[in-house]
């Protein structure tokens, strides 16, 4: 399946690196973060990808344009530097389209405008390109395939910050309180699988997730998949140190490509 990568974002919130490269470009260990969700598609199979660039597009085409495959994998170095033999490589088998999506555009047009992309589709992946896990997507992909009659599915994740959530009435009065651990509410963490007839249901100017999804809903149209593993977005700076936190301290969970991760996730129908 072909893998779509919304990667032309602002990422205002993450403005410490933001301002010079765009998000998916901000580095988690030796790569940016765009690659670490490449490599974890790359893991299952999936390795025909389409970026849709936005907001300083230059800076990922010109990353994968000038590759170095020796920053993350073993080499032999000869005659100075003159030589040298790969043991290993990354990208080697990927391909990678790069669309110009807009500088302003959201997760729909975007999609939209890649469409002609994912001719012969009948289904397909999709990716907010600022969040890691250790989701089982193998799992994940054949219980979608098995749900005939749903358009799209994306994985649904337990919070574990430590905040409450409250409920109030119109007056202000507090009339439930609770751990958002215990509260019972899940969160949308942008990995998507989409059949193609997600188009049908998008019009022009639409953000995915508010009224496609709201009329797939309306349909019983759409699913979600929860994942009890690791997940971590990097929406914000003291995101970024907590996973590169956890990449210091070696075998990161969602380095899913190592053989010694274990692995997880059940599905849920919304």
């Amino acid at each position: 399946m072909k893998v779509v990568l919304f990667c032309g974002g602002m990422g205002m919130r993450l403005r410490e690196y933001s301002e010079n490269i765009p998000k998916p470009m901000v580095p988690i260990g030796l790569r940016p973060i765009i690659w670490n969700i490449m490599k974890y598609y790359a893991h299952y199979g999936h390795k025909d990808f389409i970026l849709c660039l936005g907001h300083k597009a230059d800076v990922i085409k010109d990353y994968f344009i000038h590759y170095d495959e020796t920053i993350s994998n073993n080499f032999i170095l000869k005659r100075g530097g003159k030589n040298i033999k790969l043991l290993s490589k990354d990208i080697d088998d990927w391909s990678i389209t790069f669309v110009d999506t807009g500088l302003n555009s959201n997760i729909g047009q975007r999609l939209m405008a890649v469409k002609e992309f994912l001719e012969g589709e009948e289904m397909f992946l999709a990716n907010y390109s600022d969040g890691l896990s250790d989701l089982n997507l193998n799992r994940m992909i054949s219980w979608f395939k098995a749900q005939k009659n749903k358009v799209a599915s994306f994985v649904a994740y337990q919070p574990t910050q430590s905040f409450h959530v409250v409920s109030r009435n119109e007056d202000g009065l507090v009339t439930d309180i609770n751990h958002i651990g215990a509260s019972g509410f899940y969160i949308n963490t942008g990995y998507f699988i989409l059949r193609k007839e997600i188009f049908n249901y998008m019009n022009h100017g639409d953000e995915l997730v508010e009224e496609p999804f709201h009329r797939l809903i309306k349909k019983q149209k759409l699913v979600s998949y929860e994942h009890a593993g690791f997940w971590a977005s990097m929406d914000t700076y003291k995101d970024k140190q907590k996973l590169d936190e956890a990449y210091a301290k070696g075998n990161p969970p969602w380095e899913v490509w190592h053989p010694d991760q274990n692995l997880g996730g059940k599905s849920m129908v919304g």
